[in-house]
């Protein structure tokens, strides 16, 4: 069974394949700075499985159809563009930096040590390992770092895999982290473009649906309701 997510229109988010799911706590020093990505306990799901996108379930990560109860309206609002096409460029000595600041997922790890769009200007060893780290570790796939000479994009590597975001520091939950390129299609059948980390919108309150647009910590959401 291929792996993939299917938006449904006003409802869940279909996952198929038997695509592993677990919580993903978001690890900070002191001063509340994200700094590391801990992986916590897995959670047991079929091979094809539904997670609610209402925020509301009784059961979640798992949909009980309160979405139709509520009314919950999914309406995707998100561009299908690729991400070259939506991100800006900060050219850096040795590293280029792209930002779709509309993915911003709100997991913060592009600010320590300056933020990241500071640390690529740098062409020191220790700058460039930080903003590949801190890129890198953007759930949302906002961030994107390049090595200037050849263009290629410094990634981490994924299995196709869904995490449960645990904000402790900001004491609440957040969006799915979609992650190793597992392709997610809208409720309309228009495929989204597949990228190695998406942050998918699981609270309700996203603007641009279903993507994460941070919503989550405004209204403080908690998956353990």
């Amino acid at each position: 069974m291929t792996k993939k997510i299917t938006v449904t229109e006003n409802g869940p988010y279909l996952v198929e394949g038997g695509v592993p799911i677990a919580h993903q706590h978001i690890v900070t020093n002191a001063e509340g700075e994200s700094l590391e990505w801990r992986e916590g306990a897995a959670v047991a799901a079929p091979a094809k499985y539904a997670l609610c996108r209402c925020g509301r379930s009784g059961t979640k990560p798992f949909c009980d159809g309160t979405h139709k109860r509520i009314g919950f309206d999914g309406t995707e609002t998100a561009s299908h563009e690729p991400y070259e096409r939506q991100a800006g460029v900060i050219d850096g000595p040795a590293m280029v930096l792209e930002d779709a600041e509309g993915l911003c997922a709100f997991a913060r790890f592009c600010d320590p040590h300056g933020q990241v769009w500071n640390l690529v200007q740098k062409s020191d060893p220790r700058s460039l390992k930080l903003v590949e780290h801190e890129a890198g570790h953007c759930p949302g796939g906002r961030l994107v770092a390049k090595h200037r000479a050849t263009g290629a994009a410094v990634e981490p590597h994924f299995e196709p895999s869904i995490g449960l975001i645990q904000d402790t520091a900001q004491g609440t939950s957040g969006p799915l982290w979609v992650r190793g390129g597992l392709p997610v299609t809208g409720a309309d059948g228009r495929p989204y473009e597949v990228r190695n980390r998406v942050a998918l919108c699981r609270c309700g309150a996203s603007s641009n649906k279903p993507y994460c647009d941070g919503s989550h910590a405004s209204i403080r959401f908690n998956d353990k309701e």
